[in-house]
C-alpha cells in the first residue's frame, strides 16, 4: 500500500455512494456563495503559477483566515479544539530533496504550521488550507474531533484500507501530504497522471462508472490528480457544493470539484489572477497632470506596466517599479510596485484612467481607478523691455505668452488710462523661446502718436482662452525735457506658503543710481515698504544705473486668493509712484487634504443579495470612514468602514478600524457593483475603489 495513494476515506474527496463516511463528514459548512462550476476546467484545476505560490500568505494572515472562517466553531464534542485554536509542539525535522528543513517549535498553532511547512515545501498554504477543508472540513467545522486531526490532509489513507498510523497527527499530516505534492512535480514519470498528455481519468473509484480522456495541461492539475485520481461528473458539477441527486449521483466524485469550489470562492481564480492597484494621488498644473499610485500582479512579485488613458485615449506607458514598503508589508508581494507619473494636458476639464496590465500577455488589464481632473488656464506673463518719447511719440518694446499655447497673443497698451494700442506679440524672440519652451514668436515693438508733456504708459497680456488679462506694468514717459521720469521694476518670481507670500524682483529710477523704496500692497492694503538695494549686475547692464535694485522679502498672509501689487517709490519722494506690477496668488491654509484609498476583498453575489467587503482609509485621520457602494450606477448604500482590520493597520499605521462588510438586496441577473470611498472632511475627492460584475441567482 502506498501511504499517498487516493481517494481518502475523508470528507469531501469521498464518493456519496460508497458510503465510506458517517453522514455527519459528507457535506461540510458552504461558503454563501458558490463558485460557478460552469468554469471548472478539468485539465486546468489549478495553475502552477498559483500553486506553488508561497507569498500569499504568512502566519498571521493564515491565522486571520482560520478564526474567520472558523469563527462559528467554539469546541469539539469529544473536546477537540477548532482548527483556529488548535497548537501542537512540533519535532524539526532534516533538509529532503523535497523540502527545506523544519525547525521545531514548541506550542505552535495551526497557523504557524501551515505556513511552517509551505515555505519549507514550496507549495501555496492557500492549497493547504483549501486541502484540509476538502478532505476533513476543518476549516469550517463546528465540531472538530480528533479523527479528523489524526487524518487532516487524508495523507496515507487509501481507498481499500484503513489510515496508516505512521502518517497520524495534524503536523504530521500537513507535511507529508505538502512534500509529497512536491515529489509529484520532482519525480512526475514515477505517478499516473502526468501534465502535457492524455490522460485517461475515471470519474469513480467504482471503474463501471467510466473515465474521460482529459489534457492535463500543467504539473499542478497532475499533482492533484495523483493525489485524488478521480474527476467530476456532470451530475457533481451541478450540484455545487452538495450531493449529486438523478442521474449520474452514483457515480459521482467530489474532492477535485471541492478543491476547485473552495479555492476559487476564499481565495480567487485558481489560474490566472486579474492585476491590483490603486490612484493614491492626482494633481494638475497649468500644462501637466501628475499621477501616483500603486499596481501589482498576485502571480509575480515581479513590477508590472499601467497604461494612462486622458479622456479616453493611450497616452502612456510606465512600469510601476517604485519601492513601496506598505504595499510589501500589505500584499507579501515585494516593494517594486508604485507608479509616479505625469503627462502633458491642456487647461479644463479631462477624465483619468489608470490600467493595470497583466504579467501575461493576453491576460486581464482592470482599470484600478479614474478620477476627474481639471488642468488650470495658466495666467499670461510678459515684460515691458523699453518705453521712449519723443516730441511727438511713444515708442514701447518687450513680450509676452501665454503658457496654454505656443501661439502670439495680444498685448493692449493704454495711455494715461485709455486705450491706444492692441498689437499681436508675434516676433522672434528666440531668448523668451529658450526660456520657456513654447516658441520664439512672442515680442512686441510699436509706436504711437502722443502729445508732449508726461504720459503714463500700461501694458496688458491679453489671455488666449478668454481668461483674466494681467498687467504687465506701466511706465511714465515725458516728451519734455528736464522731466522727472518715474520709476519701474518687475516682479521675477511671486510664491506662496501656509501663511505667508514671498516675492522677489527688481526696481531702479532712471534718475539716479541709488536704491529706491518698494511698497508692497496685498488685497489693496500696505504691508511692508523696503529698500531695494540688493545686488543684481544683470539689472545694472541691462539699463546703466547701477547694481544695487534688486529685492526680495515675505509677508504674512492668510490662507486664501489675494492680490499682491509692488510701487515703485520716485527717489525724490516727490514724482509719481508708479505700480509695476500686481498678480494674484492663492495662499494654502493648511496641508493638503490626501485622498482616501482602500481596496475591494470580494463581491458575490447570492440568491437575492449582493456581499461586498473590503477596506478604505483617509491618510488625513485615524478615524473609521464611509464608502458608498452603487449597483448599476444607483447609490445604494453608505457603509462606516470601521471593522477591524490589523492588516491594514500594520500595513498604513492609521489604525484597526477600516474594514466593511455589507450584504445589499438584490434582484436576479448580472450586475455591476462599484465601491466609493468617502474623504473624511466630506470636502475632499471620493475616489472609486474599482467595479466589479456579479451575477445574483
Amino acid at each position: 500500500m502506498t501511504p499517498h495513494r487516493t481517494p481518502h476515506r475523508t470528507l469531501l474527496g469521498a464518493v456519496v455512494a460508497l458510503g465510506m463516511l458517517g453522514a455527519a463528514l459528507i457535506v461540510a459548512p458552504t461558503p454563501a456563495v458558490g463558485a460557478d462550476l460552469r468554469g471548472f476546467d478539468p485539465g486546468n484545476i489549478i495553475s502552477d503559477t498559483v500553486f506553488y505560490d508561497t507569498t500569499t500568505m504568512n502566519a498571521d494572515t493564515v491565522q486571520a483566515f482560520l478564526s474567520s472562517a472558523g469563527a462559528a466553531c467554539s469546541q469539539g464534542s469529544d473536546g477537540s479544539p477548532c482548527l483556529k485554536n488548535y497548537r501542537e509542539s512540533t519535532a524539526g525535522r532534516g533538509a529532503t530533496s523535497r523540502c527545506a528543513a523544519y525547525a521545531a517549535g514548541s506550542n505552535e498553532s495551526a497557523a504557524v504550521i501551515i505556513s511552517k511547512v509551505a515555505q519549507a515545501c514550496g507549495i501555496n498554504p492557500q492549497v493547504l488550507i483549501v486541502t484540509l477543508q476538502k478532505e476533513q472540513g476543518l476549516v469550517t467545522t463546528t465540531n472538530p474531533s480528533a479523527g479528523r486531526y489524526r487524518a487532516a490532509m487524508g495523507y496515507g489513507c487509501p481507498d481499500s484500507a484503513a489510515c496508516n498510523s505512521l502518517y497520524y497527527g495534524f503536523f504530521n499530516q500537513v507535511y507529508s501530504a505538502a512534500s509529497q505534492f512536491r515529489n509529484y512535480a520532482l519525480n512526475p514519470q514515477q505517478y499516473s497522471h502526468r501534465a502535457g498528455v492524455a490522460n485517461d481519468i475515471l470519474f469513480s473509484p467504482n471503474s463501471g462508472c467510466g473515465s474521460s480522456t482529459v489534457f492535463i495541461q500543467n504539473q499542478a492539475t497532475a499533482s492533484l490528480y495523483n493525489y485524488t485520481p478521480y474527476q467530476p461528473n456532470a451530475a457533481a458539477l451541478a450540484a455545487g457544493y452538495g450531493t449529486a441527486s438523478g442521474s449520474g449521483a452514483g457515480c459521482a466524485s467530489y474532492g477535485n470539484r471541492n478543491f476547485w469550489n473552495y479555492f476559487t470562492d476564499w481565495f480567487g481564480p485558481t489560474t490566472q489572477r486579474v492585476p491590483i492597484g490603486s490612484i493614491d494621488t492626482v494633481g494638475a498644473t497649468w500644462n501637466s497632470i501628475s499621477v501616483a499610485g500603486w499596481a501589482l500582479d498576485p502571480d509575480t512579485t515581479s513590477p508590472i506596466q499601467v497604461h494612462v488613458y486622458l479622456d479616453g485615449s493611450a497616452v502612456l506607458a510606465s512600469t510601476a517599479g517604485i519601492s513601496r514598503s506598505d504595499i510589501a508589508a500589505a500584499f507579501n508581494k515585494g516593494a517594486e510596485h508604485g507608479y509616479s507619473v505625469s503627462i502633458p494636458a491642456r487647461a479644463g476639464a479631462h477624465t483619468l484612467c489608470i490600467y493595470a496590465i497583466d504579467s501575461v500577455a493576453g491576460g486581464p488589464n482592470p482599470s484600478i481607478g479614474c478620477r476627474a481632473v481639471t488642468v488650470p488656464s495658466a495666467l499670461t506673463i510678459g515684460s515691458i523691455d523699453t518705453v521712449t518719447a519723443t516730441s511727438n511719440t511713444i515708442s514701447v518694446a518687450g513680450w509676452a505668452l501665454d503658457p496654454d499655447t505656443t501661439s502670439p497673443i495680444q498685448v493692449h497698451v493704454y495711455v494715461d488710462g485709455a486705450a491706444r494700442l492692441g498689437l499681436i506679440a508675434n516676433n522672434t524672440r528666440t531668448d523668451v523661446g529658450a526660456a520657456y519652451g513654447l516658441g520664439d514668436q512672442h515680442g512686441f515693438a510699436a509706436s504711437l502718436s502722443s502729445s508732449p508733456g508726461i504720459h503714463d504708459v500700461c501694458f496688458y497680456a491679453i489671455d488666449a482662452n478668454g481668461g483674466a488679462n494681467p498687467l504687465l506694468g506701466c511706465r511714465t514717459v515725458g516728451t519734455a525735457a528736464a522731466i522727472n521720469h518715474a520709476p519701474f521694476g518687475s516682479i521675477d518670481s511671486l510664491t506662496t506658503a501656509i501663511g505667508s507670500i514671498s516675492v522677489a524682483g527688481w526696481a531702479l529710477d532712471p534718475d539716479t543710481t541709488d536704491p529706491i523704496q518698494v511698497h508692497t500692497y496685498v488685497d489693496g492694503s500696505p504691508v511692508l515698504g523696503a529698500v531695494a538695494n540688493v545686488r543684481r549686475t544683470d539689472v545694472g547692464a541691462a539699463f546703466g544705473h547701477g547694481d544695487d535694485h534688486g529685492f526680495s522679502w515675505t509677508v504674512s498672509a492668510t490662507g486664501g486668493v489675494h492680490t499682491v501689487c509692488m510701487y515703485a517709490i520716485d527717489s525724490t519722494l516727490a514724482g509719481p509712484n508708479p505700480q509695476f506690477a500686481c498678480r494674484t496668488v492663492t495662499v494654502p491654509s493648511a496641508a493638503p487634504n490626501t485622498a482616501p484609498f482602500g481596496s475591494i476583498d470580494s463581491i458575490t453575489g447570492s440568491v437575492g443579495a449582493i456581499d461586498v467587503a473590503g477596506w478604505a482609509l483617509d491618510p488625513d485621520t485615524t478615524d473609521p470612514i464611509l464608502v458608498h457602494v452603487y449597483v448599476d450606477g444607483a447609490a445604494i448604500q453608505g457603509v462606516l468602514a470601521d471593522a477591524t482590520r490589523t492588516d491594514v493597520g500594520a500595513a498604513f499605521g492609521r489604525g484597526d478600524q477600516h474594514g466593511f462588510y455589507t450584504s445589499l438586496p438584490s434582484a436576479a441577473g448580472q450586475h455591476t457593483v462599484c465601491v466609493y470611498a468617502i474623504d473624511s472632511t466630506l470636502k475632499g475627492p471620493n475616489p472609486q475603489l474599482g467595479c466589479r460584475s456579479v451575477t445574483v441567482g
